[in-house]
């Protein structure tokens, strides 16, 4: 399997051993599961499928980021207990991603459960040198890692304006560089708080990743990513604050996945054009929306609309009236050379079109996709 790597900027072979380890940024579990999420998870339970299909044992972890700024600020809106907000949305996401037929994922770890990896990863910071404290406030000094930007490439005032988009509060005076970034951070009066060394506080964003990577996964994983908008900053400083704690290399490959719009824009939960899993489930079989994503390449940029769903709802119908003609071996094996050459599901699905076109079973070729006919 080859796939894109973002850190080298190309097209590499993958070269797995038995076991390959997988680590997919989750939810930050104040709102529901729209299909920017889903795209991103069904990208990484297709290259889970092949790999298994392949021989090779797989484990994806997929975090849960329930404690942030975003997480604390909806919570106190809903005046609801964050961790009780954090529930409640789990449990929906967990029901749209068994409607659309991904794969349960080996781990899925709290934020909140890692507090003490957190704070040892924190602590190797300091021994490493990229670490100072103020007011409370430990950050990550980004001058005494030579290798920051590795992985998204970007230019120093391109880092500002992401940083300052993405809650990294650039202009923060504590700063000794505006790139710096949180590590440690104190609570307000009304958000949780656990004892350091530093003082009574909270987690910054990065560092809970990075402590439940190492800790579900090993010091380096074969594949880690999510969507394009996380490469700068959250896996840039992943990758910076983990390989000056461990001294190895952190990720063989970066698999970013593209983003979906809606009505021009790119759907997010702050801009509020958000269209949800589970309404399209409302709509039409849970099978035709997970087959209307694999009509998208997992490294592009799309915009949904709803003519991809009657689509996606035609193809199935066509595929589950397929003839019995031939086993479908020469399919399988070119539908596998597809999600081999840069997971390149649209190239798969029309693979399959023509072949349920002509009459030949594409049952496993679809079981391969994840779609049950």
């Amino acid at each position: 399997m080859r796939l894109f790597d973002t850190a080298r900027g190309s097209v590499e072979e993958l070269n797995p051993g038995p076991l390959v380890t997988l680590y997919s940024c989750g939810i930050t579990p104040y709102d529901s599961a729209h299909l920017g999420h889903a795209f991103v998870y069904l990208a990484f339970d297709v290259v889970q499928r092949r790999l298994r299909d392949a021989g090779h044992e797989t484990r994806c972890v997929r975090n849960v980021t329930d404690v942030d700024d975003d997480m604390l600020r909806k919570a106190r809106e809903l005046k609801v207990n964050y961790l009780d907000l954090a529930a409640s949305e789990m449990a929906r996401f967990s029901r749209d991603m068994n409607l659309l037929n991904i794969m349960p994922v080996y781990s899925e770890p709290r934020a909140t459960g890692a507090i003490p990896e957190i704070l040892s990863l924190i602590e190797r910071a300091f021994a490493a040198g990229v670490a100072y404290q103020v007011d409370g406030y430990v950050y990550y000094r980004v001058a005494n890692f030579p290798r920051f930007g590795q992985v998204s490439h970007e230019s120093r005032d391109r880092m500002m304006e992401l940083a300052a988009q993405h809650g990294g509060f650039p202009d923060d005076p504590r700063k000794v560089d505006p790139l710096d970034f949180v590590l440690w951070q104190p609570s307000l009066p009304d958000e949780p708080a656990w004892e350091s060394r530093w003082g009574a506080g909270r987690p910054g964003w990065h560092i809970e990743c990075s402590a439940l990577a190492l800790r579900e996964l090993g010091e380096t994983l074969d594949i880690h990513g999510g969507g394009r908008d996380l490469a700068f900053p959250h896996h840039e400083c992943e990758a910076a604050q983990s390989e000056a704690a461990t001294g190895v290399p952190f990720v063989r490959t970066w698999m970013h996945i593209g983003l979906v719009g809606y009505e021009g824009i790119k759907m997010s939960k702050s801009l509020g054009n958000l269209v949800f899993v589970s309404d399209l489930v409302d709509r039409s079989e849970a099978a035709a929306v997970r087959l209307a994503l694999l009509g998208q390449h997992y490294r592009h940029d799309w915009e949904w609309h709803d003519g991809l769903l009657d689509q996606a709802v035609a193809r199935l119908s066509t595929w589950r009236s397929a003839g019995s003609c031939g086993t479908g071996d020469q399919l399988l094996d070119d539908v596998r050379a597809a999600l081999d050459d840069d997971l390149d599901t649209p190239r798969a699905v029309a693979l399959i079109d023509d072949a349920a076109q002509a009459g030949y079973s594409v049952t496993s070729a679809a079981a391969l996709l994840g779609v049950t006919l």
